[in-house]
């Protein structure tokens, strides 16, 4: 089993900045992907961004140019710098992993960009 522990959500105003993480533990032995997904009101879940054990990132084009996911393998740990935040970045922030073929999610994270 692995267990997902996420932290850095939180209220900003448009154009603020917040850093997500989210910490794996547990059965992990290949953690190959690691990323972020969001889930606004009314909608589906979307994908936010991902980067694999060997660093390549992808992103949703919503986002490019202004968050970042890196990761730090020998904590296992991901994390999302989020900076020139929208109102319509607001929603519930999930981490995600790929562990030797199964998927895992955190509970979630709320964002909110308000002023």
């Amino acid at each position: 089993q692995v267990q997902l522990v996420e932290s850095g959500g939180g209220l900003v105003q448009p154009g603020g900045s917040l850093r997500l993480s989210c910490a794996a533990s547990g059965s992990i032995f290949r953690l190959y992907l690691m990323g972020w997904y969001r889930q606004a009101p009314g909608t589906q879940r979307e994908l936010v961004a991902t980067i694999t054990s060997g660093g390549s990132t992808n992103y949703a084009d919503s986002v490019k140019g202004r968050f970042t996911i890196s990761r730090d393998n020998a904590k296992n740990t991901v994390y999302l710098q989020m900076n020139s935040l929208k109102p319509e970045d607001t929603a519930v922030y999930y981490c995600y992993v790929l562990v030797s073929g199964f998927g895992y999610w955190g509970q979630g994270t709320q964002v909110t960009v308000s002023s």
